[in-house]
């Protein structure tokens, strides 16, 4: 066997110390990348048919601090859910929301809620309630696309069905027409 004329490399044999240093400069890498977010979007939408696209570069408002129309007792209200979008076309995102108590037991019900936030305004306020908590619905889905909302609940056929056990599954949207959401329910309702 001939011997090398070169001495043997350090950094050619891994050591227990080499793949220690790996492990931590990725882990580094990981968590500096969830620190350094890049903003939020700033693409709007127009405002109408052939309109140009609005400049604004307004945040969707928040959902903290917000007073929502719900009666808790002595517990407090909780987003369960959230979602964001232009619903009205005026080139600002609004924010649904979908706010159930939080209870110890149980499933209490959830209510949607559509918050907006004017420019210069401190803070957002409640604007609509799409589901009211007395319709005692728990939303499964929640989402805002093409300035429509759309939710997937479920619920119950009658009065006498137990808080513990919906037994229908139903789904709607709501579209910002005439100052007001609308509500259309697809044809499909599928029990549980």
């Amino acid at each position: 066997m001939q011997q090398s004329a070169v001495p043997e490399l350090a950094h050619t044999h891994t050591r227990p110390i080499h793949w220690v240093a790996t492990a931590t400069a990725v882990a580094g890498v990981v968590a500096l990348s969830s620190v350094l977010q890049p903003g939020p979007a700033t693409a709007a939408q127009a405002s109408g048919p052939g309109a140009a696209p609005a400049s604004v570069t307004a945040a969707a408002p928040a959902t903290t601090g917000v007073d929502f129309p719900i009666e808790c007792g002595p517990v407090k209200a909780l987003v369960r859910k959230k979602t964001s979008g232009d619903l009205d076309g005026d080139g600002r995102p609004e924010t649904v929301a979908a706010v159930h108590c939080d209870a110890p037991m149980g499933t209490p019900p959830d209510g949607v809620y559509v918050l907006t936030q004017a420019a210069g305004a401190t803070s957002p306020r409640v604007v609509a309630t799409l589901v009211d908590p007395g319709e005692r619905r728990t939303v499964t889905a929640l989402s805002v696309g093409d300035g429509t909302v759309l939710a997937d609940y479920l619920g119950y056929s009658s009065a006498d069905v137990p808080s513990c056990c919906p037994d229908v599954k139903e789904s709607a949207t709501w579209r910002w027409q005439d100052h007001a959401f609308v509500r259309s329910t697809p044809a499909a309702t599928h029990s549980v």
